[in-house]
C-alpha cells in the first residue's frame, strides 16, 4: 500500500499550515474561546472557500469527493492549531451521517448547505448514563398522525449550541431511528457550555418534540449502523487530531529544551532529557502510523475490521497521547500548566480526545472483544 501523499493532499496540507499559522495564532484562539459562540464564523467562511466544509461530501452535493486520508490531513493541521470550529460535529459526523443514510431529498437540501458554510448540524446520540454504549438510548419516537413526536434527553452534544439543526437518535417500535430536529422546534431546549479544553457541547432535552414524517433519516429502527459508522469515522478524524497535537507539543518542548538554562547550559544537553524527548518523538511517529490505519480502515466496507481497526487506533493513541501530553508538562515544569503557554492546552485538548467517542480503557475492551470473536 503506498502512503506517500498526492500532489493534490500535499497542496491541501500546505493550505492548512499556512492558515494555522497565519489565522490561527495562540492568543487569537483563546479569545475565541471566551467569546460568546466560542468559535469563529469567519473562520468558518473561510473553511468554505477553501473547500475543507465540502470535502468529504460526493460532487453531486457541492462536495470535492475527499476520503479519510484527506479527512486525516484536515485534523491534523486543527490539532496543530487546537482549532475551536465544529468541524467535527458538523462535517465529519453529523455530515456523514447524512451523506450515508440521508434520503435523496436530505441530500439535496443539506449536503450544499453544509458545504457552503451556511448550515451547522450536530448529532445528539450520547445520553447522561450512557457509558460509551452506543445501542443505549432512551430518548423515545413515537408514530404521532403523518409525523413522530419526541422525549428524552441528549448529554455532552458536540457542537450543539451552533447547530442549526440536531440529529436526535431515538428508540422506536423494535430499534432505534435518527430524525432531524431543527433548532427553533416547540419543546427543544439546548443548554451550550464550554468545555475543558475550550471547545463548546450541549444538554438537550425534548420535551413532545414534534417532527414530520420527512424528518425520518435512514430505515425506520434501522439507524444504528450509520450511527456507528460516523461515529468511527469521527473517531478516526480525532486520532489525526492528536497526532498534530503531539507533533506540535514535541516541537514546543524541544524549542524549551534549548533556551530553558540550568548550570550554565541549555536544559537539552542532559542525556536524560534527551533520552526523554526521544521516547515522545517515537511515540508520536507509532500514533501516525495508528492514525493512517484507523484514516485507511475507516472507508473499509467489512464492518467488523473497521471498528477493530477504529477501535485499536483509539486505545494505542489515547495511551501514547497522554504520555506525550504528560512528558511535556513536565519537562516544561511549571511553565507546563499555566493558562498563558500552550502547553496546558494541547494537554487538556488531548484529555478531551481520549474521553470523547469512548476512551482508551473502553475501546481496549472493543478489541479485545473482536479478537475473541475472530
Amino acid at each position: 500500500m503506498d502512503f506517500n501523499y498526492t500532489d493534490e493532499q500535499n497542496a491541501l496540507r500546505d493550505t492548512l499550515s499556512r492558515f494555522i499559522a497565519k489565522d490561527y495564532g495562540f492568543e487569537q484562539r483563546r479569545a475565541l474561546a471566551k467569546s460568546d459562540e466560542g468559535f469563529s464564523r469567519d473562520h468558518w467562511a473561510q473553511f468554505a472557500e477553501l473547500g475543507l466544509l465540502a470535502l468529504p461530501f460526493h460532487e453531486d452535493f457541492g462536495g470535492m469527493n475527499g476520503n479519510s486520508v484527506d479527512t486525516l490531513l484536515v485534523m491534523e493541521a486543527f490539532g496543530r492549531g487546537l482549532v475551536l470550529e465544529p468541524y467535527l460535529a458538523t462535517v465529519i459526523v453529523a455530515g456523514g451521517l447524512i451523506r450515508d443514510a440521508g434520503s435523496a431529498a436530505q441530500k439535496d437540501a443539506l449536503l450544499p448547505a453544509i458545504a457552503g458554510g451556511e448550515l451547522m448540524l450536530a448529532l445528539a446520540h450520547y445520553e447522561p448514563g450512557a457509558r460509551y454504549e452506543v445501542s443505549r438510548v432512551n430518548t423515545a419516537a413515537r408514530a404521532d398522525g403523518s409525523g413522530w413526536t419526541l422525549s428524552g434527553a441528549k448529554g455532552v452534544v458536540l457542537g450543539g449550541g451552533a447547530a442549526d439543526k440536531l440529529l436526535v437518535s431515538a428508540r422506536t417500535e423494535s430499534g432505534i431511528s435518527l430524525f432531524l430536529v431543527d433548532r427553533k422546534a416547540a419543546g427543544l431546549t439546548v443548554h451550550s457550555y464550554m468545555t475543558q479544553d475550550g471547545g463548546r457541547a450541549a444538554e438537550v432535552r425534548l420535551d413532545n418534540v414534534s417532527v414530520a414524517a420527512d424528518a425520518l433519516v435512514g430505515a425506520q429502527d434501522g439507524a444504528l449502523p450509520a450511527i456507528e459508522r460516523a461515529l468511527d469515522y469521527g473517531i478516526a478524524a480525532m486520532c489525526a487530531e492528536a497526532v498534530g497535537i503531539m507533533t506540535a507539543l514535541n516541537e514546543a518542548t524541544l524549542e524549551y529544551l534549548k533556551t530553558r538554562k540550568q548550570f550554565g547550559q541549555p536544559i537539552g544537553r542532559f542525556q536524560a532529557l534527551q533520552h526523554r524527548m526521544v521516547d515522545m518523538v517515537i511515540a508520536t511517529e507509532q500514533a501516525r502510523s495508528m492514525a493512517m490505519m484507523a484514516a485507511v480502515k475507516a472507508d473499509s466496507t467489512d464492518t467488523a475490521e473497521r471498528r477493530r481497526a477504529i477501535s485499536a487506533a483509539k486505545a494505542y493513541i489515547g495511551q501514547q497521547a497522554r504520555f506525550v501530553g504528560q512528558q511535556a508538562v513536565q519537562l516544561h515544569g511549571g511553565m507546563g500548566v499555566v493558562d498563558e503557554l500552550n502547553v496546558s492546552h494541547y494537554f487538556k485538548r488531548l484529555t478531551m480526545i481520549d474521553l470523547t467517542f469512548g476512551n482508551t480503557d473502553h475501546h481496549l475492551g472493543l478489541f479485545s472483544d473482536t479478537l475473541l470473536a475472530a
